[in-house]
């Protein structure tokens, strides 16, 4: 992509038209991919037409290469651009986790410190009143955070359950 990337002009914003040119396919290909890949969704201005930025015609490229150089299926394209966006997968000799990593709800060692530093460095005179504060409100991040957690391991379960009813 490397080279199909520096033929790529300098631009903010690209219409169909030339995306077309680009890329080399007609405007209805752009049109089905963007129903077939998700990661390719241009914009639209105000009068409906299509915006594409330099990552959407970098996609679009990506896609042409899986399609039609590599003779990658629609889904096999799906699954390896999705695969690319995600990380390591099995076609870099990576090993890929089979689950995502589990939560942890440990702080960094260093925030505390660096947030009583800043206090103390700043306002001595208001330094035990400043670090009282961002400890307090500290703590109210801390809880919303647990329970933005809790909400996404209630996710992970309804997730798991629905697959294994499936299975």
């Amino acid at each position: 992509m490397s080279v199909s990337a520096a033929a790529i002009p300098e631009k903010l914003f690209f219409k169909i038209g030339e995306v077309c040119d680009i890329a080399g396919v007609q405007a209805h290909v752009l049109r089905y991919w963007e129903t077939e890949f998700p990661m390719l969704q241009p914009q639209k201005n105000r009068a409906g037409q299509r915006t594409y930025r330099r990552r959407d015609v970098e996609m679009a490229l990506r896609i042409k290469e899986l399609l039609y150089d590599e003779q990658y299926t629609i889904a096999g394209a799906k699954k390896k651009l999705a695969g690319e966006q995600r990380g390591p997968s099995r076609d870099s000799g990576q090993p890929v986790p089979s689950r995502p990593p589990g939560r942890s709800l440990q702080r960094p060692p260093s925030l505390a410190a660096r947030l009583g530093q800043t206090a103390n460095s700043e306002q001595p005179a208001t330094a035990a009143t400043s670090t009282s504060e961002q400890s307090s409100t500290l703590r109210e991040i801390a809880l919303q955070l647990r329970e933005v957690l809790d909400l996404l391991d209630e996710g992970d379960a309804e997730i798991a359950a629905d697959q294994a009813e499936r299975k």
